[in-house]
């Protein structure tokens, strides 16, 4: 019996499930028969927007989303404040662009403009792609199709990373 794949989309705070970049890694999941857990971030009304209550209630959602199941998370900025989440479960993540001036994301997948730190990206993970003068929603300047040709990388390596590293084909 083959094994369920799972991938839980954790968006960023502006940027949802179906903005581009997570539409394209929902669309490579599907294309792997897996079934996709996106989530829509619920904020109380008593939320403060403290880094405190942004862990808590970032790591909760991601918990409760994949509930006990193994699973592929993909997160975008906001949602890679579930690295530790993540990394306790030692599930395999695709982190787009994620916090890395977070000391606890950093930590976390350790064991972009000016949140992003190519040199500290690459010696976490040999799995990175960099695109130049992008910006946090990863648009490019100069002709839209710039920004389009960039979301095709992203994709492409999507692709490749989970066709590599997550639910890698079975050869004979």
């Amino acid at each position: 019996m083959a094994t369920q794949r799972i991938a839980v989309l954790a968006p960023g705070g502006g940027y949802t499930v179906q903005a581009p970049l997570l539409a394209y890694a929902r669309l490579a999941v599907e294309r792997r028969d897996a079934e996709v857990r996106p989530i829509e971030w619920r904020f109380p009304e008593d939320f403060d927007d403290s880094p405190k209550q942004r862990f808590e209630l970032v790591s909760s959602q991601v918990a409760e989303t994949l509930q006990d199941d193994k699973a592929l998370v993909i997160g975008k900025s906001l949602g890679s404040l579930a690295a530790g989440v993540v990394a306790i479960r030692a599930l395999p993540a695709i982190w787009l662009t994620p916090l890395l001036t977070t000391p606890e994301v950093v930590e976390a997948i350790q064991a972009a403009e000016r949140l992003w730190d190519g040199p500290l990206a690459r010696r976490i993970s040999p799995h990175v792609l960099e695109i130049p003068d992008a910006n946090h929603a990863l648009y490019v300047p100069g002709p839209v199709s710039a920004t389009a040709a960039a979301a095709a990388q992203v994709a492409d390596a999507v692709e490749a990373f989970i066709d590599t590293w997550v639910w890698p084909e079975p050869t004979d």
